[in-house]
């Protein structure tokens, strides 16, 4: 019998790819949160045809809450910000981006509340799609948060429960690389901050994802607007 696992997938590249390490060694469900964010349909889309692909059970956690609480530009009407390609190498720069949709404790609560799932069923794993590209500007995406959650649940949880994160030390044509040697749906995943049916392209998730693809130098299936 195989180990079950908790994946927290959002629908996006980099979770999507996390995910596809794990499913042919452990029995995995996955979980996607609905904190009223501008691409909640598309994401919960992308989640379901991604699980059924693998043939994953899928959960919807509401969360309104924290979109209440959060005056993020992927929840509120505030815009979401379209850096520039030099933008996305410029620390300064992507930190005013990442600041602008910067959630409240996002991945604090996803992440305690996937251990909850976890411990319900004595999964020992939670997958989650945490990269260093994204590190630089997003703390809770970073090795130093990783561990220090992972010392937590040695601390706090009274099962042997460990997260895992196979993009850590990743950057995105890295992660797209990893998702192509695993024979990863890529193209069924959803990437983009506005919830447009296609990519808008021009946000920072969309021009990232655009230039991992590119630098990696495999076929990008995803349609973007621009």
């Amino acid at each position: 019998m195989k180990e079950k696992a908790i994946a927290v997938l959002s629908g996006g590249l980099d979770s999507t790819v996390a995910m596809s390490c794990y499913v042919n060694d452990y029995d995995i469900e996955a979980v996607t949160f609905d904190y009223g964010q501008k691409a909640i349909k598309q994401e919960i889309k992308a989640a379901k045809n991604i699980c059924n692909h693998y043939n994953i059970p899928h959960t919807v956690i509401d969360l309104k809450w924290l979109g209440d609480i959060s005056d993020s530009a992927l929840n509120s009407d505030k815009d979401i910000p379209n850096p520039s390609d030099e933008d996305l190498d410029n620390l300064d720069e992507a930190q005013k981006t990442a600041n602008a949709v910067w959630v409240p404790g996002r991945n604090i609560v996803f992440t305690a509340i996937a251990t909850s799932f976890a411990e319900s069923v004595g999964a020992s794993k939670i997958i989650v799609g945490w990269d260093l590209e994204e590190a630089n500007t997003f703390p809770d995406n970073s090795k130093e948060f990783l561990d220090a959650f992972n010392n937590l649940l040695n601390i706090g949880s009274p099962e042997d429960l460990e997260v895992v994160a196979p993009a850590i030390d990743l950057n995105k044509d890295e992660i797209v690389k990893l998702g192509k040697e695993n024979n990863c749906p890529m193209e069924l995943s959803y990437s983009c901050y506005t919830g447009h049916d296609k990519h808008c392209g021009v946000c920072e998730s969309c021009m990232r994802r655009k230039r991992g693809f590119k630098q990696s130098g495999i076929e990008d299936l995803t349609e973007y607007e621009n």
